[in-house]
């Protein structure tokens, strides 16, 4: 039966009938991997918005002031490596941040706690020097 509310208990179904767990070590470990999976989410994000940074250069501000919507975004190297491996990147994250979505949503507390203590562990490690993050999220959605 599937939890509509939150509860703590060491067993907990996680994605798939398979991953279940009846043992505290199985549960420890199940937390730890979605720990490790929510840090490694916002490594990813990280190394995206990173690559493109650097594929992207630093335009003017005067340039996007004047006209944002007459540039030709992506008039030079529409099909550049750069570009593909950020929409790799951008489909792998977002893949992993619909799993860790789907496995708070099996309402299990210890679950929750991990994924969020995941992602605080993952944003202070990797994402706590982004000085450049404002010349490229132009996408204010949390899921994008």
């Amino acid at each position: 039966m599937m939890h509509m509310t939150f509860y703590w208990s060491k067993q907990v179904t996680l994605l798939v009938d398979s991953w279940r767990t009846s043992s505290w070590t199985g549960y420890v470990l199940t937390l730890l991997a979605c720990l490790i999976a929510s840090a490694f989410y916002q490594y990813m994000e990280d190394l995206r918005l990173r690559i493109k940074i650097a594929s992207a250069g630093k335009p003017s501000s005067t340039q996007q002031i004047e006209a944002p919507l007459l540039q030709k975004r992506f008039a030079s190297g529409k099909w550049s490596l750069a570009r593909l491996a950020g929409a790799l990147l951008f489909g792998v994250n977002s893949a992993i941040g619909y799993l860790l979505m789907l496995a708070i949503m099996s309402f299990n507390g210890g679950v929750f706690v991990a994924v969020v203590l995941g992602l605080a562990v993952g944003c202070f490690l990797f994402r706590t020097s982004d000085e450049d993050v404002t010349l490229v999220v132009d996408n204010p959605c949390a899921c994008a």
